[in-house]
């Protein structure tokens, strides 16, 4: 048997005499990066009302960072503010820690307010 030192042989080696920034680089598509932001938001929003859509994101990804655009349905009566900053910290954190990217800018659009269940029956009954 031979002895083999570390190389590009051994998993966790490194390639004898390349340059760390010259061995590769990961790339992740926007889509990817885009689905770990539409999970963190419906993460963030919790329970959704039963006929709202999914928060949905798009994103653009250029140099190591991801601006966020996250479209999403929200029940009322509520705290929409705190709900929208939950969603902001909650995107950040998660792409920060998933992809290794910066998140500089997350907005939060909210597309449809729903009325809650409760709201809806006491208006139903009024008219």
């Amino acid at each position: 048997m031979s002895a083999m030192s570390a190389g590009a042989g051994e998993p966790g080696g490194s390639p004898a005499g390349v340059a760390p920034g010259e061995r590769g680089a990961l790339s992740i598509a926007d889509r990817v990066v885009a689905k770990i932001a539409s999970r963190a938001a419906l993460e963030a929003v919790g329970t959704l009302p039963p006929d709202a859509a999914p928060p949905h994101a798009t994103v653009v990804v250029h140099h190591g960072s991801a601006r966020v655009r996250v479209q999403a349905e929200l029940d009322y009566p509520g705290d929409i503010g705190g709900r929208c900053r939950e969603v902001r910290r909650r995107v950040v954190e998660r792409v920060s820690t998933l992809a290794g990217m910066r998140v500089p800018e997350v907005v939060v659009q909210v597309e449809r307010l729903h009325l809650a269940a409760e709201f809806r029956a006491a208006r139903e009954r009024v008219r």
